[in-house]
């Protein structure tokens, strides 16, 4: 039991590193972001090529997919997505999607459509025993990253210069010019570091998810889950949640395999039906 429930927070960590970026343009951004998943895929095949083709360190190939990816999101923010944030959900939301068809025609005509394993290095596999319970290596290493990560994130956006900038764009765009915020250069180091941090995610979950073109379309549902089930208000909301369907996503395929797969959506359902604007909503 023990050992499931870790694996379900490794696992649970990992969405939310998958997550947080669209918890950002969306909660932070107000922007409707479906191809956030395009992001995390090419950190995942940044990773495999780099690691598996070219023989990099796994870890180092692990900030070299944050800072491509965040570069790629960057320059997509200022030619694509900046014309679209004064546009409705609707339009966002079917521009978005187009990316990701096209991420996936893309990727399947560049490096094919099998899936594609990483190779982890040799200290970061196997299980170790610590007190009866069996632990991933890995695993372990996903908490301790991710957390830091969670942390990190949590203090900028609620502590530092940056995020209060941020926050006051999102706010009232006309009253944060007035003040002399720059607030096209805030959305668009935003947008970027979400788009790096999806990366990031992709690349650290290669080894646990399936990666091939079909990635964006196959989590979709999971980063909506996760963002929803949370709410945008805070990253405190993304982190529980993921936490939370992680752990039952995890159990539920263990001990109810018949409807294993399912466990998540019923989460999904009971947390709305009694929090419709998810755990942590504006206002609580």
């Amino acid at each position: 039991m023990l050992t499931l429930l870790f694996d379900g927070l490794a696992y649970g960590m990992l969405l939310f590193v998958l997550s947080c970026g669209l918890a950002v343009t969306l909660g932070l951004m107000n922007f409707i972001n479906l191809a956030h998943g395009a992001f995390a895929m090419a950190g995942g095949y940044i990773t495999v090529l780099l690691t598996n083709r070219i023989g990099l360190p796994f870890l180092a190939t692990l900030p070299i997919a944050f800072v491509m990816t965040a570069l790629v999101g960057g320059v997509l923010e200022k030619l694509l997505y900046k014309p679209m944030y004064e546009k409705g959900p609707l339009d966002q939301v079917l521009f978005s999607i187009g990316i990701v068809f096209m991420a996936v025609a893309g990727v399947d005509y560049l490096v094919g459509s099998q899936q594609q394993i990483l190779n982890l290095p040799e200290f970061l596999k196997g299980r170790i025993e610590i007190a009866g319970v069996g632990i991933g290596v890995y695993r372990a290493f996903l908490i301790v990253v991710c957390g830091l990560l969670a942390v990190g994130l949590q203090l900028i956006n609620s502590r530092t210069r940056f995020g209060s900038q941020l926050r006051a764009a999102v706010d009232d765009r006309r009253v944060a010019r007035g003040v002399g915020i720059q607030v096209n250069t805030i959305f668009a180091v935003t947008f970027a570091v979400g788009s790096g941090l999806a990366g990031l995610g992709g690349a650290l979950g290669a080894e646990i998810i399936s990666l091939d073109p079909t990635f964006p379309l196959k989590f979709m549902v999971y980063f909506l889950i996760v963002v929803s089930v949370g709410g945008t208000s805070t990253l405190y909301g993304p982190l529980v949640a993921s936490l939370l369907l992680g752990m039952a996503d995890v159990l539920g395929k263990y001990y109810v395999p018949s409807l294993g797969g399912f466990v998540i959506y019923f989460v999904l359902v009971a947390v709305l039906v009694l929090k419709p604007q998810g755990l942590f909503s504006r206002g609580q």
